[in-house]
């Protein structure tokens, strides 16, 4: 009896009280299959029942195994539907569908007429369509049908957050699992993670009874596992998404000749899928999935350490018909530190599908919905600048084309290129589809071409022999005949025009076309950097589309693309006029060109530009470059820090702010003389000291030059500069010390308040004394210093009273 049973009557009681229920049960319990057969059993005579898995592997095995529990053949009483792949009959009471099929369903029939109730099954995987498919079913049975029934059952999630948002009851199933013995054995850290894994199957093999079920993160991890066991007396059996259906039921059901087992698994085995005969499984400890960068637009693959939850339901495959052992390649403290539980695909996945069916749903709104994970807003808005590109939606709401879109089970980008691709395309854009789907069926090429790709498809199509994966050829081939009956298209076996292939990849990526910069290096439509191999054949194109790369911060590895006819990109350009500065050539370039984001197409020169753009354009540089970009700048510095002097001792008059930072923030003082300036010669031909002073009104100008002037006229009949200073210290009067002979006192600046600080110097301009105080230095010093100035400087007159001596400015003979 299975544990499950002992909860049916709870169930059904409960789901006639309530329009929805929660179910928590363990893995193994019979959730997926004796309750659903159950329910349908208790509910022949109302409509149908719908259930959803997150997996196409999972839905097609749950239904055939409730159809053996049942003695039918399939698509009788219980059917299934996933995409392009339908097995249900006019008999069929219980359809087991994937997620997506479901959000299908609903747009056809938003009340689901046919339907009394929806299952949720494996709610914990947190799938994106889980997600939306259940937000879209609450607002059906809220606002059209309330005598629609829905289950949620999950085997590890918080129960209790889900009921609350749901309203719901929980029902729990204790379940009977087969005690697991858990092992924690450490990986050998000299190790890869593929030597550890065959290495701990071969201990296993040898110690334990039963088959065993390895999970590895992924494919290659897979395939180099099933290398290192050629030795093992088992039969090994792959089993990820990638296989065919009879690869995979090979490695689900048990082997007709009675071999041990070991079945080398992605988590897609970890969902509701029954694999008899385990009784050892083998936890590498990690998982592979996409993470979504929405500056990027990109997917970037990643491969993370499993969660507590996913550790434990992993751990459960042991134990469902018997007791069994978990060997966890990890130590116990880092079981502990561990996250509790996975996060939803919501937060990491692309959301254009789903706000496109949100749009076709009739409200775009996210909050308009009950979400147990609310969507990001930064992925919602990736999401919503992909759907306006593609003319899917105007505003809030969708266009005709969008509703085609829609109605194609693709992603929004895939489903853009087949309702634009014209005619003649669309075998080409259905080749490339299918091929953007899967993985690349020639990964050993030496080139990332796409079109290669498509001819080895027609090639495989026409009965050729092609050096590729000829299972991935088979399952690309399959779905191009399934989208080729729903478009009513004829496929092809003749070459393709590989310009094409570009083309067609521009209407699914129009920010990924990219511009030969350099080698091998592109610089794509949205800005970003991306780098072919070396030695691609690739590299010789100017223009390429880019299908697919890394989501690398630096410069992003392509790994499809195809070469792209520049005349083919004209009708997406835009006009634009181009006024800017060239650095390289010292003036303003203005030009008239088709760009697709910052990509030139075609540049012409053009010469009429207006006083106004001509003083942006300079101004803007000015800020950028600072006031090193009006040239020589020692007159304007010079003027500048007699302002500064001025606002610091006399802060209570109106001196304007003349800071670098003040200066180039308001270029107003300097915009009137830049209109008919446009290369860098005619802008170093200004006096920007000049400049700067005329822009002071009348008053102010006086009162500079009264407060705080240029020059000093000495004794001597010289006139000398004073060096002023921006942070206010006392200007400095360097001055021959002859020159000041008769001068009793220190000269006085800003009506008398600032004296200046006068560097005393000899014949030879040498620093003698530093002064504020003239007359004491006559006094007290000047007789040391004149024996030292006779000395070395014999042909000049050094009088014993300075006093009453003639200031002179060069030799007076004695």
């Amino acid at each position: 009896m299975y544990p499950i049973e002992f909860v049916i009557p709870d169930v059904i009681n409960q789901l006639k009280a309530h329009n929805t229920v929660v179910l928590q049960a363990p893995p193994g319990a019979g959730k997926s299959t004796i309750l659903p057969l159950a329910l349908m059993e208790h509910h022949a005579q109302e409509k149908k029942i719908l259930m959803l898995e997150p997996r196409r592997l999972a839905a097609r095995s749950v239904a055939l195994r409730m159809s053996e529990l049942i003695t039918e053949d399939i698509g009788q009483s219980v059917g299934y539907r996933i995409r392009f792949d339908n097995m249900i009959s006019s008999r069929t009471k219980l359809e087991v569908v994937t997620e997506g099929v479901l959000v299908s369903m609903l747009h056809a029939d938003p009340a689901l007429e046919d339907y009394s109730m929806v299952i949720f099954d494996e709610f914990h995987e947190r799938s994106l369509y889980a997600d939306l498919g259940l937000a879209l079913t609450r607002q059906a049975q809220s606002m059209l049908r309330n005598d629609l029934r829905i289950l949620v059952m999950s085997a590890t999630i918080d129960t209790a957050r889900l009921s609350d948002m749901l309203h719901a009851p929980v029902i729990t199933s204790e379940g009977k699992m087969h005690p697991v013995e858990l092992i924690y054995q450490p990986e050998n850290r000299n190790k890869r993670l593929d030597e550890n894994a065959a290495d701990a199957i071969h201990d296993a093999f040898t110690k334990y009874e039963g088959d065993l079920l390895v999970f590895l993160p992924g494919a290659p991890e897979i395939r180099h596992v099933a290398q290192r066991l050629e030795d093992l007396n088992g039969l090994i059996c792959p089993l990820y998404g990638d296989l065919s259906i009879n690869e995979q039921h090979k490695a689900i059901l048990p082997d007709p000749s009675g071999r041990r087992k070991v079945v080398l698994a992605t988590s897609i085995a970890e969902t509701s899928l029954t694999i008899e005969g385990i009784r050892v499984v083998i936890d590498a400890g990690y998982s592979r999935h996409n993470r979504y960068d929405p500056s990027s637009g990109l997917n970037r693959l990643i491969t993370v350490r499993v969660t507590k939850d996913t550790a434990d339901q992993r751990a459960g495959r042991a134990g469902r018909t018997g007791p069994g052992t978990c060997i966890r390649l990890w130590s116990e403290l880092e079981q502990s530190h561990l996250n509790p539980s996975r996060k939803p695909e919501l937060e990491e996945a692309d959301l254009s599908s789903l706000l496109l069916d949100l749009a076709r749903w009739g409200d775009m709104d996210p909050s308009s919905y009950e979400w147990l994970t609310p969507p990001p807003l930064s992925s919602l808005n990736s999401a919503k600048e992909v759907l306006v590109k593609t003319g899917a939606i105007d505003g809030n709401k969708i266009t005709e084309k969008g509703m085609k879109m829609s109605v194609l089970p693709a992603h929004p980008r895939i489903a853009h290129m087949l309702t634009d691709a014209s005619a003649d395309e669309l075998p080409v854009a259905i080749d490339l589809a299918c091929l953007l789907e899967e993985k690349d069926p020639a990964q050993d090429s030496t080139t990332v071409n796409i079109s290669s790709r498509v001819d080895l498809i027609r090639k495989f199509r026409s009965g050729e022999r092609v050096n590729a994966s000829t299972s991935l050829l088979q399952r690309i081939n399959r779905s191009c005949m399934h989208w080729a009956k729903l478009m009513n298209v004829k496929l092809s076996t003749v070459h393709v025009n590989e310009h094409l292939c570009g083309k067609l990849l521009t209407y699914a990526y129009p920010e990924r076309i990219a511009r030969k910069v350099s080698g091998n290096r592109y610089r794509l439509a949205n800005g970003r950097s991306a780098m072919l191999q070396d030695h691609d054949e690739l590299s010789r194109e100017e223009w390429i589309s880019v299908a697919n790369m890394d989501a690398s911060r630096e410069s992003g590895k392509i790994y499809y693309a195809a070469p792209v006819d520049k005349s083919d990109l004209y009708e997406m350009a835009i006009k634009t006029r181009s006024i800017a500065w060239s650095e390289s050539k010292q003036l303003i370039e203005a030009a008239e060109e088709l760009k697709i984001g910052p990509l030139v197409l075609v540049s012409r020169m053009i010469h009429e530009i207006t006083e106004e753009q001509r003083v942006s354009i300079l101004t803007e540089q000015l800020k950028k470059q600072g006031l090193r970009f009006l040239g020589e700048l020692e007159k304007l510095n010079e003027f500048k820090a007699r302002i500064a002097s001025l606002r610091i001792w006399n802060a209570e008059m109106l001196w304007p702010e003349v800071s670098e930072e003040a200066l180039t923030n308001d270029t107003s003082w300097i915009e009137p003389y830049l209109t008919n300036i446009r290369k860098k010669t005619d802008l170093d031909k200004l006096d920007p000291a000049t400049i700067l002073k005329n822009s002071l009104d009348y008053d102010l100008q006086q009162k500079l030059d009264k407060l705080a002037p240029e020059t000093i006229q000495v004794p001597s009949g010289s006139s000398i500069k004073l060096e002023y200073f921006e942070d206010g210290k006392p200007p400095v009067l360097a001055v021959r010390l002859q020159e000041l002979f008769g001068l009793f006192e220190t000269p006085l600046i800003n009506n008398g308040k600032q004296k200046v600080l006068i560097h005393l110097l000899s014949p030879g301009y040498k620093p003698v004394q530093v002064t504020q105080d003239l007359r004491s230095f006559w006094t007290n010093t000047y007789k040391e210093v004149r024996k030292e100035l006779k000395i070395r400087y014999s042909k000049h007159f050094w009088p014993e009273d300075p006093f009453t001596a003639e200031a002179v400015r060069g030799v007076k003979r004695r």
